[in-house]
């Protein structure tokens, strides 16, 4: 008979085996898509509006739900202000006038919707689709590496009144939290479009956690400068990136979510995360931060019925790209079915002071074409000896979707957290 001592082993045993095994990719005791998450939103009815929002908002505002707003052109919230939206506020955005929701620089979005009862921001369309509106923009004080330490955005929007940066790495815009927001990402002239939600400048004492983007036309996140933290985000299905970062960032995000289509992509590209410090080096002033994003306990996956066929007819590129002079550190996360995995720009040059900033570990490649490689260069034999080194302990696999995730066919609530189990000791390419 085994004593009491040996029975308490064995269950801590089993407990700390099955915690460990779910410590890649995203994670939770429960399923914390669960209630307030939406995998279908084309197919919701959430009424018709019985108020609009127009113009500028300038006193403190709140939005009821008891009321459904339409949201009508760009929006700005003015004069430190602080528009506040009580949980469960459905907010329709008009399509004619590529509606937008600006949070000015010193103003303040309360956004703080729950489990059970989220705000929606989505399409006043009955055939919704990506792009049908702007989105949501909120810009801050903190610190960006542009020259001079201040810019504007664009996006055909005022430039007097959409400013971002400065040095409060602190500053506060608020809380966007439980919020939906769907279909956004609208056209603009030539080939740029609107972003479903973009943080400009933003410090890091705003709370920005549990917001799914559905169906972007832009990129579903974009963050340009600024200090934060990000926590369960979800990006489903967008045409463009799903996390963009960019201008210096100093950003953590964890615990977040990017299923991607292999039928949905911009003529530019698409990737799941997409990190770089300028888009010209003229534009930024190299004394100070340049951009540096810490991911822990993401899942990356291409929703795919044939991920091999995808992938040979061109239909799937790289999960990750990284461009020089930026940093990621990327831990415990999931890149499943890409082509390849990562891919860092041709200007990286793969020696020991770049790999201690690029760094990948404890990671799970599951079904990709390559892991990492370096941009127009078929030769990845260093950085798989450098990432493949057991030292980092980093997992390859070849399976599918079905099998790699808890419920990953369920279209009302899918479990994208992996299979116990699922993970074998391995650290080479099967």
């Amino acid at each position: 008979m085994k004593s009491i001592s040996q029975i308490v082993y064995m269950v801590f045993f089993i407990v700390f085996s099955v915690n460990a095994q779910q410590e890649r990719g995203i994670i939770g005791s429960g399923n914390w898509l669960n209630n307030w998450t939406e995998f279908k939103p084309y197919k919701q009815d959430y009424g018709e509006a019985n108020r609009i929002l127009a113009g500028n908002i300038s006193v403190n505002t709140r939005l009821e739900k008891k009321n459904i707003y339409l949201l009508q052109g760009s929006v700005y919230v003015i004069n430190n202000a602080t528009l506040t939206i009580d949980p469960g506020t459905v907010i329709i955005c008009d399509s004619g006038s590529r509606a937008s929701l600006i949070i000015t620089k010193g103003a303040t979005i309360i956004a703080e919707g729950l489990e059970t009862d989220p705000i929606v921001f989505t399409s006043n369309k009955n055939l919704k689709k990506a792009g049908d509106w702007g989105g949501i923009i909120v810009l801050g004080d903190a610190p960006t590496n542009k020259l001079g330490g201040v810019s504007s955005v664009k996006f055909d929007l005022n430039l007097a009144l959409t400013t971002f940066g400065g040095l409060n790495t602190s500053s506060n815009s608020g809380i966007l939290k439980f919020v939906r927001i769907e279909f956004a990402g609208a056209k603009l002239k030539g080939t740029d479009n609107f972003n479903s939600l973009l943080l400009a400048g933003v410090g890091n004492k705003t709370v920005i956690e549990n917001v799914m983007v559905s169906y972007s036309g832009g990129d579903s996140f974009e963050i340009l400068g600024g200090d934060l933290k990000l926590i369960k985000m979800v990006s489903f299905k967008s045409s463009s990136d799903d996390y963009k970062f960019n201008y210096g960032t100093q950003c953590s995000i964890d615990n977040s979510l990017a299923i991607r289509s292999s039928f949905l992509s911009s003529n530019k590209g698409s990737r799941c995360i997409d990190i770089a410090s300028y888009d010209k080096k003229e534009e930024v002033d190299f004394n100070k931060k340049q951009t540096s994003v810490i991911a822990t306990n993401l899942t990356l996956v291409n929703d795919s019925e044939n991920i091999s066929a995808d992938i040979q007819s061109g239909l799937i590129k790289e999960a990750v790209y990284v461009a020089e002079n930026a940093s990621i550190d990327f831990k415990r996360s999931v890149i499943s079915g890409f082509n390849p995995a990562v891919l860092l720009e041709n200007k990286i040059e793969v020696n020991d002071a770049n790999l201690k900033r690029i760094k990948f570990q404890e990671m799970y490649f599951n079904f990709c074409k390559g892991n990492i490689f370096t941009e127009f260069n078929s030769d990845n034999e260093d950085l798989e000896s450098w990432y493949g080194n057991s030292i980092f302990s980093n997992v390859y696999s070849k399976s599918d979707n079905k099998e790699t995730f808890i419920d990953f066919s369920n279209d009302k609530r899918p479990d994208f957290r992996l299979k116990i189990g699922k993970i074998v000791a391995s650290n080479v390419d099967k």
